[in-house]
């Protein structure tokens, strides 16, 4: 059997759809637990806080994405196992780290900006 990132973006999904339908039941049944107890964990779980997301972190991403109103994108899903897969970091982290600003780059210019009042 040739299991394809295709086919296990398909059944990471399903199985982080399966956990959101038992979120929303207890949600039902006991309103405030999704906000209040299942996104912190969740958020926990998924290692948010990461620049360069794990293997282990995905399928608690995924259920993260479920959480909100996006629907969410199997594509999405199998670029990330892919990158996974293969090693690459993520975009974030592989990009080379910008030298450090001086004082004048970090003064914003507000030349182009009309601030009068026109009533």
């Amino acid at each position: 059997m040739n299991l394809t990132t295709d086919h296990l973006a398909d059944i990471l999904i399903g199985i982080a759809r399966a956990q959101n339908a038992v979120i929303d039941a207890i949600d039902r049944a006991n309103p405030g637990f999704r906000s209040q107890h299942a996104a912190p964990l969740i958020t926990l779980a998924a290692n948010m806080r990461a620049g360069d997301p794990r293997m282990i972190d995905l399928s608690s991403r995924i259920l993260m994405r479920l959480q909100g109103r996006v629907a969410l994108d199997a594509k999405v899903v199998k670029a990330d196992l892919e990158r996974l897969m293969g090693g690459a970091p993520a975009a974030a982290a592989a990009a080379a780290p910008a030298a450090k600003p001086t004082a004048a780059s970090q003064v914003p210019d507000f030349s182009g900006m009309d601030f009068s009042v026109k009533l």
